[in-house]
């Protein structure tokens, strides 16, 4: 397996420390819903870690969540309301949209404001090696101590004071210097503290979250690429400083950014679009096929076009996953293994998931193709269920709004009194042998819409289009399509 680390900028071997590989991924500020930038790194990592145990590795996932954070406090300020309830109101909606996104919960969730003794315990740790200084109640990192701060980022300090505008402030010892412990001001969240009440800073938060639950070495760190520097360029300053232990990490891996336009999707820009939002138009395995049909490492663009053809994507592998297996046998047979092995090897190759999706639709493509006369067509649909797992994806109908059973009911009643009224015989025997067969429940919508589907088949068949057409306009209006597909025409609620 190869991996491309952004410290070495090159793939390399995948080589963890032993079967259990120690993962922590940066997790949310809250202060706001999350967006499809969220949505894509959480699904990204999620799929990491569910191919890593696919392969048989025990993965130990660390996921925190930054409670107090300066956006965190100014929106609160905004918003007339304490930081705490602001931020337990969206860690709420983030974990919400986590779920309705099939995105396994973390082994750990540690968040920054219970962890307040050990980022005290690293930051006296850093002052007493000379690493850290107290200045007016704050206390900052002296980045001059570290010869290769940068590694990560690929500059060198100069470079960085030019390009990043670091800004210098009288009782920092130079402009780059960051805070690790932030003196507090009136009326903001505090902790005691050696240095005077305060709170600590973000990039302190992540080297104590994952040092106290990973150790002194992670297998991968994850996160997006706006977060190498100087967030976790930082980290790597802080981490191996005050452990004297190198690698802090063996496997640093990025993520590309959801963009709209030619801009980053961001909260700070405005330029989003909600998880929530998305999902009102769009299913869980439309919005994972949209993310893992590129390669992580790449950006992502945001459109409405996308996404409609992830969305038919995701719907073309759910009925393949879903349509009745023919008895029929022959001797044609499914190959399901040759496309678990690309699914593999693409997965092998720094989790190329637009190949390993491209792999389930040629799959998929090949059950359909000969539907009913695949002696091993159940084999195959395990294979592309097994497989599709791995991604995430449920293969489950997206729930829409609520069927409106008394209206089917009444079509149903309506276009069936019609039919007996034009006395379309053979019509009639068809929708006779359908009710015995199925039965029919009081007001359930289901069991009208499959009928509804028979008669509509009926009437096609027997050459009564209008009345066919009806059907199918009548239900468009009750929100209800029907579609065409190689295992028959199948009903569905639209979005």
């Amino acid at each position: 397996m190869k991996v491309f680390n952004t410290l070495s900028g090159k793939k390399e071997e995948f080589k963890p420390q032993s079967d259990e590989v120690k993962m922590y991924v940066c997790g949310v500020t809250p202060y706001d819903d999350a967006h499809l930038g969220h949505a894509m790194s959480y699904i990204i990592f999620d799929v990491i870690r569910r191919y890593l145990k696919y392969r048989g590795y025990r993965v130990k996932y660390v996921q925190n969540v930054t409670d107090i954070d300066d956006k965190i406090i100014d929106r609160a300020n905004k918003l007339g309301i304490p930081p705490r309830e602001l931020a337990e109101k969206f860690t709420q909606s983030y974990l919400e949209d986590m779920k309705a996104l099939n995105i396994d919960e973390p082994d750990v969730t540690p968040y920054a404001t219970d962890e307040i003794p050990k980022i005290i315990e690293i930051v006296q740790g850093l002052i007493d090696k000379g690493y850290g200084y107290e200045a007016q109640g704050s206390v900052y990192f002296r980045v001059s101590k570290v010869p290769d701060y940068g590694k990560l980022s690929h500059r060198s300090l100069e470079s960085m004071m030019s390009t990043e505008g670091a800004l210098g402030s009288e009782e920092k010892e130079s402009p780059m210097d960051f805070v690790l412990w932030k003196a507090s001001k009136p009326g903001e969240p505090a902790w005691d503290s050696p240095w005077g009440k305060g709170r600590p800073g973000w990039h302190i938060e992540c080297s104590a979250m994952s040092l106290k639950y990973l150790g002194n070495t992670l297998d991968i760190h994850g996160g997006g690429q706006d977060l190498v520097f100087p967030h976790h360029e930082n980290e790597i300053a802080q981490s191996e400083s005050f452990t004297g232990v190198k690698p802090f990490v063996r496997h640093w891996l990025h993520n590309g950014m959801v963009q709209m336009g030619e801009e980053k999707m961001s909260k700070s820009l405005g330029n989003l679009i909600t998880i929530k939002q998305a999902l009102k138009n769009y299913s869980a395995d439309a919005i994972r096929v949209f993310v893992l049909s590129s390669h992580y490492r790449s950006p992502l663009t945001y459109s409405e076009e996308i996404l409609e053809a992830a969305e038919k994507g995701a719907e073309r592998l759910r009925q393949t996953v879903n349509s009745k297996v023919s008895d029929q046998k022959t001797d044609k047979k499914i190959d399901a293994e040759q496309y678990r092995k690309r699914f593999i090897e693409a997965m092998d190759d720094d989790f190329n998931t637009a190949q390993a999706v491209a792999a389930l639709f040629d799959l998929t493509r090949e059950i359909n193709r000969y539907e009913g006369e695949r002696k091993d067509a159940a084999e195959a649909r395990e294979a592309l269920t097994g497989l599709g797992g791995v991604l995430g994806l449920t293969f489950k109908e997206p729930e829409g709004a609520p069927l409106d059973s008394k209206a089917i009911s009444a079509l149903q009643k309506s276009i069936i009194a019609r039919i007996r009224k034009a006395k379309l015989y053979k019509v009639i025997e068809q929708v006779e042998k359908m009710v015995n067969e199925q039965g029919l429940e009081p007001e359930d919508a289901a069991s009208y819409l499959n009928l509804l589907r028979g008669v509509r088949d009926a009437l096609r068949k027997e050459k009564h289009f209008q009345l066919a057409d009806e059907i199918r306009d009548k239900l468009a209006e009750l929100g209800i399509t029907f579609e065409d597909t190689p295992q028959g025409t199948v009903w569905k609620r639209k979005r």
